[in-house]
């Protein structure tokens, strides 16, 4: 099986993008952008990734799906609607920085984190920097974000980063990021990005997509 081959199976296996399953439809939009935010807050935590996902579609449902919503709830509302998703280890902390993040993004961007990429004048490094400044968002905060936000902005491309590079690594993927964009139409860049991510922390499915290709290839 070649590359472009084992990449089409593991983006079908993969499914759902982690942004998806929270039921976030990522779109260039101040809503979704905040959303896929407090998302990558909740998912760098050391906490399964299925639970951040509920705990973000918690808090949406309960009001804070912008910045302003999320100021309108105080802290205990916030709580509960973490609490709610099963996010409950880290509640108290998390309730505390979504209400700074949500003070930064309304004070810094008028509750628009379009206006954080047009700061970033088209450069990831940047970016990344910036999302550093919200509570919460390391290094690999930053990262989840920007791995599923390049889907809406091009300058992004290719987020492919560490923990996705070692997912390709166990899949004999191209280990460049420009090679594996080349894998993929660029509008598909984020589903990848996504799936090696997973394949990274789910030896499981890299046996499966490798046996796969072990039984589809040439004799």
């Amino acid at each position: 099986m070649d590359a472009r081959r084992r990449v089409a199976v593991l983006v079908a296996e993969a499914g759902t993008t982690l942004a998806e399953q929270a039921g976030i439809d990522i779109a260039d939009r101040p809503a979704e952008l905040w959303q896929l935010l407090m998302l990558s807050n909740l998912v760098s935590a050391r906490i399964q990734a299925d639970i951040a996902v509920t705990g973000t579609a918690s808090l949406v449902a309960a009001g804070a799906g912008t910045p302003a919503g999320t100021l309108e709830l105080d802290w205990q509302q916030r709580k509960d609607a973490l609490i709610a998703g099963r996010y409950q280890h880290f509640a108290d902390g998390t309730a505390t920085r979504l209400g700074e993040c949500a003070r930064l993004a309304q004070d810094e961007y008028g509750g628009d984190l379009r206006k954080l990429a047009a700061a970033a004048q088209g450069r990831p490094e940047r970016t990344r920097a910036l999302l550093q400044r919200f509570p919460g968002i390391g290094p690999a905060g930053a990262a989840a974000f920007c791995r599923e936000a390049q889907a809406v902005w091009p300058h992004l491309r290719p987020a492919v980063d560490a923990r996705a590079l070692t997912g390709a690594e166990r899949l004999g993927l191209p280990a460049d990021p420009a090679e594996l964009a080349a894998l993929v139409d660029p509008a598909d860049l984020h589903r990848l990005a996504d799936a090696l991510v997973r394949a990274a922390l789910d030896p499981a499915m890299v046996e499966r997509i490798l046996a796969d290709s072990a039984e589809t290839a040439p004799v």
